[in-house]
């Protein structure tokens, strides 16, 4: 059985409540998060839409929460970019507050892999969305003010993937955004894989582990 369909699975009951559920999907850099929450959220779309039009089901990832780069540079971060500094936890541990309490409408920012900056305000979050999936590298942080975020998600999941193809996908993003294959190597060994190595400490804090083959 494929990720999407595990997830599903288990998604599918806490479902049957009929209130708002928030699914958390923590894992690595390039274990596909961001693709599992949103085939997740397109999964349960229709089934869950309203009557109003607006979307049953979402994604809403961390990843807007990047700082900008021009406080990257002011921080001395610019080179650790996707480090756990790097993010203003504060802020995406008050907008799932926001949407855990079910107001009528909250927005959410997104990282444009375009211009590489965090855009507010393009996600929104109508009081009607049934079932919310948020994504991202440091959701089970056991640390201020992350851990804030734990009892949020009524489920947690940590996504998982053997090292060799999910390095080799994170180098060819790399090259996908422009670097020569020693800076892509250079910026996932350095980087990524640094960030990799305190994401799996946090994986002990997932409810379910799920492994992408």
């Amino acid at each position: 059985m494929d990720v999407l369909a595990q997830a599903r699975d288990l998604v599918a009951p806490l479902l049957r409540s009929g209130g708002r559920t928030i699914v958390g999907i923590a894992g690595p850099p390039g274990a596909g998060k961001s693709t599992l929450a949103e085939a997740l959220a397109e999964e349960f779309a229709a089934e869950l839409a309203t009557g109003s039009g607006a979307a049953g089901a979402m994604a809403v990832p961390m990843d807007g929460f990047h700082l900008s780069n021009v406080e990257l540079r002011r921080l001395g971060l610019a080179d650790r970019k996707g480090a756990l500094p790097t993010f203003d936890g504060a802020g995406f541990v008050h907008l799932l507050e926001r949407i855990a309490a079910g107001e009528e409408l909250v927005y959410a920012p997104a990282y444009s892999r375009v211009v590489h900056e965090s855009i507010g305000g393009v996600i929104p979050v109508p009081a009607g969305t049934r079932l919310i999936v948020t994504e991202g590298n440091y959701l089970l942080v056991p640390e201020h003010p992350w851990v804030r975020a734990r009892p949020l998600y009524d489920l947690a999941i940590y996504l998982d993937m053997a090292d060799g193809p999910r390095v080799e996908g994170l180098i060819e993003r790399q090259l996908s955004f422009g670097l020569d294959e020693a800076a892509a190597r250079d910026w996932v060994y350095r980087s990524d894989e640094d960030n990799a190595r305190l994401v799996a400490t946090t994986r002990r804090y997932a409810d379910v582990v799920l492994h992408r083959s």
